[in-house]
């Protein structure tokens, strides 16, 4: 890439974190020592968490690393604790809400305190039950495509042409796209408590190489773009990550 001294990115995401961390560490988190949490033995999870961490540091929290694995419950005190035995007051997970709620310890959530980010509605957000519920409540809106939790209520829609996506899902796993006669699959492990149907609209290629724009919003603003390509019209975890830049 030409050297550009005058170009910059949409991103404000180190700022706005550190932003973020300091409202919270002086507002409803205040005085609680704030752990950080994700699976072991996954580099991409432990590198996020790490800068989160870091960022949060930063803004003024004591915080701590422990893998969702070893975050312990004392029923004595009703409370989570960590390996030294240590009362948790705060955790930041990067660990599905709808795998934690069915853990033989995420029973105890409802009985305990702690503050957890991010917090229990957002499994509202992450369920793609959503995307028929707004089309119904909002039929024909110009940022909305048509949704079913039945392939066959796709009204005007194509019946050839439309995408399978599970309930819950991540990076593409489990997404099938029916494109006349073509059908692309991607595995993985998703889909058991069911899908939704979604028209199909065609992803911008630029070319040999999809191209899908992402946003991060960090509060309740909007801190910058993300690029991913593929070869595939599936964005998943393999997808190429693509830096960007006006002038």
């Amino acid at each position: 890439m030409p050297r550009r001294p005058e170009a910059d990115q949409f991103n404000s995401l180190h700022e706005k974190l550190i932003d973020r961390w300091r409202a919270l560490c002086e507002g409803a988190f205040k005085n609680r020592f704030l752990y950080f949490t994700c699976v072991k033995d996954n580099d991409e999870d432990l590198g996020n968490i790490e800068y989160l961490r870091d960022t949060a540091q930063q803004a003024g929290f004591g915080t701590g690393l422990i893998y969702i694995d070893d975050i312990g419950w004392a029923n004595d005190t009703g409370c989570f604790v960590d390996q030294a035995g240590q009362r948790m007051d705060a955790l930041a997970k990067l660990y599905p809400w709808e795998w934690m709620v069915r853990e033989e310890f995420g029973l105890n959530l409802k009985d305990t305190d702690i503050k957890l980010i991010e917090p229990p509605w957002k499994m509202l957000l992450s369920n793609k039950g959503l995307l028929p519920i707004l089309w119904e409540l909002n039929p024909g809106h110009p940022n909305l495509l048509p949704a079913a939790f039945d392939r066959w209520r796709l009204v005007g829609q194509d019946a050839g042409n439309y995408v399978q996506k599970p309930l819950y899902s991540r990076e593409g796993a489990n997404v099938t796209i029916y494109r006349g006669g073509e059908v692309i699959r991607e595995e993985g492990t998703y889909g058991e408590e069911g899908f939704i149907y979604q028209a199909y609209t065609p992803i911008p290629k630029f070319g040999e190489s999809y191209t899908t724009i992402g946003s991060w919003v960090i509060g309740d603003e909007p801190a910058g773009i993300g690029i991913r390509e593929d070869e595939s019209p599936i964005t998943k975890n393999t997808s190429r990550f693509i830096p960007h830049y006006f002038v």
